[in-house]
């Protein structure tokens, strides 16, 4: 439906999830990835691959509007062991007010160690990345897999993406590399890997 057809009094709010995804989308879409939010189908998938012993906590970096965090607090991740990072203040305040008891940090996942209280460091189960990554040089590429191997050494991180094949160049960034589930049911198609130490 089209907000032309819909009634004033059912029209979306400028902070609300889609539209709030729209408006940062246009303001920076290199930042964002793309137009649309994450489908069910992929939530669903990405949610499916989080494995975490019950101490531990999963990270999602790049949380846009919440539609993967909601997916995975659906699927059994109690809302106290769920951070969530967010580059942007107007995306991180929608985040802390539509997902009660979750750890939302406002800030630049590129720098982790700095970011994440003490505590939680080292003790991080599964990272999830939505930041575009494909995007960016190999430098940015590098700091980005150094900033998760800091406070998640060992554990890798899952990527979601619309690459067919490998977003990233994984040799060179010392990484192995697997697709672990896609997507048709997407807008576009999307995959997700996973990215680990190749030593690990």
């Amino acid at each position: 439906m089209s907000n032309a057809m819909l009634r004033a009094d059912e029209a979306p709010q400028a902070g609300s999830g889609p539209i709030l995804f729209l408006r940062r989308w246009l303001a920076n879409p290199l930042q964002m990835g793309s137009i649309v939010p994450s489908s069910p189908s992929l939530c669903r998938r990405i949610a499916a691959l989080v494995q975490r012993a019950p101490q531990e906590y999963v990270l999602e970096m790049g949380a846009g509007t919440g539609v993967v965090s909601r997916a995975l607090l659906a699927a059994g991740v109690p809302a106290e062991r769920l951070i969530v990072v967010e580059i942007v203040p107007e995306m991180a305040e929608h985040l802390r007010q539509a997902l009660p008891g979750v750890t939302v940090l406002c800030g630049d996942a590129f720098d982790l160690p700095n970011l994440l209280p003490a505590h939680m460091q080292g003790q991080i189960g599964t990272a999830i990345c939505g930041i575009p990554l494909v995007l960016l040089p190999l430098e940015m590429q590098q700091r980005f897999v150094a900033a998760v191997e800091a406070v998640a050494p060992g554990r890798g991180f899952l990527l979601y993406t619309y690459c067919v094949t490998s977003p990233l160049p994984w040799r060179k960034l010392g990484l192995a590399a697997d697709r672990r589930a896609w997507t048709p049911l997407n807008f576009p198609p999307a995959s997700v890997w996973k990215y680990r130490p190749a030593r690990a």
